[in-house]
């Protein structure tokens, strides 16, 4: 494409920090594997673990996938191409180091046995077994000779640290890591943070950290992961997204049509614990229109309204309460929402940790049905009682607003701001009525989520394609050559040659100069 390596990651990179800087994504440190740090650390982890003969040096000969950057078996293929990605493999053979991985595999079953919550979901596993350890684990390329981009390693230069011993290792490196030392002379810093707690990752790469990773962390002698989450895909109704089947959806053009809460919430809420989730326009809008406008944003909206109407905007706890038992069901939703947030979120279990903050918002619109606060504000009689049930419906949306901030953080801070009330901790949770008696809401409540007709979406999704389709590229036609005869082409002498070097041809843009050994 005419631009170094470094130039095209520098780009994806920034093109990453971008998405994540606009969906609001919060980290603590974005490593790149081309830091000086890192690429220092690995080359001292190349060296140890060659020194004490985890890494040797011999050749590889296999089915190779590009885009995957893995090699096959032939018992791996499915019918003959890359299981990951489904493309054509071609037979490769290269001199190359190689990790031991056979050495550790009877230990690595026997720590599977031992934490059971290694992986997860537990079909993970099963798979880690049956796939791949079970027919007997084949040691790993870590070094290539055939292309000059990445780490090189120290005794050897002309080999570089192939994929995934520099990539897994970020982990470590980026926290501190010393080769050098043992795990308890690792730094204090190091070991806040390792082992870590969990390593969320796609599915489609969890030999890599539940094989590969776990390995080099053993013959490193530090401690592996606690666990290790293989979460599944979202699908686009059919299969997969790709390119090439021009069904890719890009986070920015949804965010443009949704805005970044609606488009977290989805993807948190319908990507399922252990099997694919589908994303399509149409599901998209049905659960906006459904969950956010409707469950929560009509029920803010309401809530407020009513409040400016009745009482001038000023919420008050007059602790009038019913006898049929809504306010302490009501409430009862509200005191244990947190708790079982909680311990969804401790199960990696994102989807219903959502449903469980919504749960509580369902709740409130069925309090507003059941206490019907448009017919106590017709009897003067029973306005203390309908001051008490706004003030309950105001606390527990504000209960269920610090739930949902981590998922929707723009939407709860609208909400807290249309109800003027502060954010709160977790701890704060386990008591009902921390909302201040007497406290004004908003005069003009916000819509949080307007309602999308599904044709008009579907119409702009349609312009927004043909206005992104590469134009369609009308080649001249080639007026065909007779062709020659069998007798003429056993004429021509054909040889086959290794390409040794290739170099651009000074003040030419099309011209290369090449170095060949025709044998």
């Amino acid at each position: 494409a005419g631009i170094t390596p470094q130039a095209y990651v520098d780009k994806v990179a920034g093109e990453i920090k971008s998405i994540w800087d606009l969906f609001n994504v919060s980290y603590n440190k974005f490593i790149r594997t081309t830091d000086e740090d890192h690429v220092k650390c690995v080359q001292k982890i190349f060296n140890k673990l060659y020194e004490q003969g985890d890494i040797y040096k011999g050749s590889y000969e296999g089915n190779y996938c590009t885009p995957c950057e893995s090699f096959w078996t032939d018992t791996q293929l499915v019918d003959g191409k890359c299981p990951d990605c489904g493309r054509e493999c071609k037979k490769a053979s290269e001199e190359a180091y190689f990790l031991r991985l056979s050495k550790y595999a009877d230990r690595l079953v026997q720590y599977y046995n031992e934490h059971e919550e290694f992986i997860t979901p537990v079909s993970r596993k099963n798979e880690m077994i049956n796939n791949f350890i079970k027919p007997g684990l084949q040691d790993l390329c870590v070094s290539r000779t055939s292309f000059t981009w990445g780490i090189p390693v120290e005794f050897d230069p002309k080999h570089v640290t192939y994929v995934w011993l520099d990539a897994l290792s970020n982990y470590i490196t980026a926290i501190g890591f010393d080769p050098d030392k043992s795990f308890d002379e690792q730094s204090e810093h190091f070991k806040k943070y390792w082992p870590c707690d969990v390593h969320v990752i796609g599915k489609d790469i969890l030999r890599f950290h539940t094989i590969y990773w776990p390995i080099m962390l053993m013959a490193l002698d530090i401690p592996l992961p606690k666990q290790v989450f293989g979460h599944p895909w979202l699908l686009q109704g059919d299969g997969k997204m790709s390119k090439s089947k021009g069904n890719v959806l890009y986070a920015d053009d949804l965010a443009d049509f949704f805005g970044v809460d609606a488009v977290r919430y989805f993807v948190l809420h319908e990507m399922p614990f252990e099997n694919d989730g589908v994303i399509t326009w149409e599901l998209l809008v049905e659960r906006l229109n459904s969950e956010l406008a409707n469950t929560l944003g009509n029920l803010v909206n309401r809530t407020v309204s009513m409040i400016n109407k009745y009482h001038g905007g000023e919420v008050t706890n007059t602790e009038v309460h019913d006898t049929e038992g809504f306010d302490e069901d009501l409430k009862k939703c509200a005191l244990e929402a947190a708790g079982k947030v909680e311990a969804k979120m401790e199960k990696l279990r994102v989807a219903d940790a959502i449903t469980e903050v919504f749960t509580l918002f369902k709740r409130c619109n069925k309090y507003i049905d059941e206490t019907m606060p448009w017919a106590l504000a017709k009897d003067e009689a029973s306005n203390d009682r309908l001051k008490t049930v706004l003030y309950n419906l105001v606390e527990s949306i504000c209960i269920g607003t610090t739930l949902l901030e981590s998922f929707m953080p723009e939407t709860a801070e609208k909400i807290l701001g249309q109800l003027n009330a502060t954010k709160r901790g977790l701890e704060d949770l386990d008591t009902f009525g921390k909302y201040p008696s007497g406290n004004k809401v908003t005069e003009k409540p916000e819509i949080l989520f307007a309602r999308l007709d599904i044709n008009e979406v579907l119409e702009k999704v349609e312009a927004m394609r043909t206005a992104n389709a590469e134009p369609e590229v009308n080649y001249p036609e080639i007026e065909p050559k007779e062709e020659i005869a069998i007798d003429d082409f056993f004429k021509v002498e054909l040889r086959a040659a290794k390409v040794l070097e290739c170099e651009k041809v000074k003040k030419s843009k099309k011209l290369l100069k090449l170095q060949v050994d025709i044998g």
